[in-house]
């Protein structure tokens, strides 16, 4: 039966697009090979003629650069038709790469959704909601007491300022009543002094004048 219908290790297995790629670029040199070599044979019969007189010789030279310049003529018009096909190749080579790689990243972002929803399936809304209130409570409770502590107890909580400002008034207004202090000008002599004070620095005799004086 292998015999008849062969074996599946037999069977030859389907070129890919990059072998075919590479098989087209090969015969493409090759038939650049064929042209170059064709360049050089009329460039040979043009410089021949270029010497020979009109005649049956240059004539034979003349058909033979003709035939050279069809074969020509024909390799380039298939290595154009070559080209045209690696381009076509490389183009489906390109898009199938593309729409792989969009594959990929469509499978990569279905299995980052479905892990994303278990993970959110986790959560609980209710619960987070019910932290903040209670992180809110507690921010709320340290407030007070801080303030607490801050309290100062040796002043009123509450001072009115048109009160404080009333009583400044009528403190000036008992020093106006009172007159002014002694202590208000320090350069005044008191009463109970009996004699002038004496500058340190000054002369024995003028002591004596004024102790004479007194």
């Amino acid at each position: 039966m292998n015999r008849i219908f062969g074996s599946a290790a037999s069977r030859k297995t389907k070129p890919s697009i990059q072998d075919a790629i590479a098989s087209t670029d090969a015969r493409m040199a090759s038939v650049e090979v064929k042209i170059r070599k064709l360049d050089g044979e009329l460039s040979r019969y043009k410089e021949q003629m270029s010497k020979m007189r009109n005649g049956p010789g240059k004539n034979a030279i003349q058909q033979r650069a003709l035939i050279a310049l069809r074969q020509k003529k024909m390799y380039e018009s298939q290595l154009a038709q070559l080209t045209q096909q690696t381009f076509n190749m490389e183009s489906v080579a390109l898009t199938t790469e593309n729409l792989r790689n969009t594959m990929a990243t469509v499978d990569a972002m279905q299995v980052a959704n479905t892990e994303m929803r278990k993970q959110y399936g986790k959560i609980d809304i209710d619960k987070i909601e019910s932290i903040h209130y209670d992180m809110e409570d507690l921010l709320e409770q340290a407030n007070e007491i801080q303030e607490s502590l801050g309290r100062s107890y040796a002043m009123p909580d509450e001072l009115d300022e048109a009160d404080l400002e009333a009583e400044l008034d009528a403190l000036a207004l008992e020093e106006e009543e009172a007159g002014p202090s002694y202590l208000a000008d320090l350069n005044k002599v008191p009463d109970f002094v009996d004699e002038p004070p004496v500058e340190v620095g000054e002369k024995p005799a003028q002591l004596e004048a004024v102790k004479t004086t007194g």
